[in-house]
């Protein structure tokens, strides 16, 4: 899945799953939290896996992209809601550098949003479906991203939505010109070798109108063939 930033897993050891992951499960939603620390992705990753308690979350990200720690399809122990549906039905996404603050941070959030983003294209989901650690248990997180305001957070994650549309649009676009350009080079196409004489028997007949010998032919051209043939009575 193309999430828009550099997503690194360093996935979880099975034989930890019963301590950080121990549950199967389909996620609902995206939840999103700051780690109130400054370290890089990778080492939040690392401390988590290695902590001995039931603390865990699906990514970590900062200024230069992501890194996977739990499969998708697992739980995490990251909204103190026990088995409630943060951390049963949550994906976990921990933004790096929210201790200080500033550029790294804001770079941070900022890829955060893609993450979120190509989240909700792959799950199919909504903007009604990314979360806040805060609407779990009431601890104030995602501190710093709530300090700068949760609804302009909400707005980048919509702007990478739109931006994406946009691209598939272009994409779209780009098909249907080599779609046409395809047609084009069909319809004036010379008839074949092989079916010169009977395309030419089925001109002077007038059951064809010689053009287009390349061309498909729809439903419609058949029946007007049929009927020419005097084959539907």
């Amino acid at each position: 899945m193309d999430y828009g930033i550099q997503v690194v897993k360093k996935l979880c050891p099975q034989n930890k799953y019963p301590i950080k992951c121990p549950f199967t499960r389909t996620p609902t939603r995206v939840v999103i939290h700051n780690t109130a620390n400054d370290a890089p992705a990778a080492n939040e990753i690392s401390y988590m896996l290695n902590r001995p308690e039931e603390v865990s979350f699906h990514f970590a990200v900062d200024d230069k992209g992501a890194v996977q720690g739990l499969p998708l399809d697992r739980n995490a122990w990251a909204s103190g809601d026990g088995r409630g549906r943060g951390n049963m039905e949550g994906i976990h996404i921990e933004i790096c550098y929210s201790l200080s603050g500033g550029e790294r941070f804001c770079q941070a959030e900022e890829n955060a949003a893609k993450l979120t983003a190509g989240l909700l294209r792959q799950y199919g989901w909504g903007l009604d479906r990314v979360c806040k650690h805060q609407d779990f248990d009431g601890k104030y997180c995602p501190h710093r991203t709530l300090d700068l305001g949760w609804r302009r957070f909400l707005r980048l994650v919509e702007k990478n939505l739109t931006e994406n549309k946009k691209e598939e649009m272009k994409m779209d676009y780009a098909a249907f010109v080599g779609y046409m350009e395809r047609y084009r080079q069909e319809a004036g196409r010379a008839v074949s070798p092989w079916a010169k004489a009977a395309w030419e028997k089925a001109e002077q007949a007038g059951v064809l109108d010689g053009a287009g010998p390349g061309l498909p032919l729809t439903r419609e051209q058949c029946a007007v063939v049929l009927d020419r043939l005097g084959l539907l009575g």
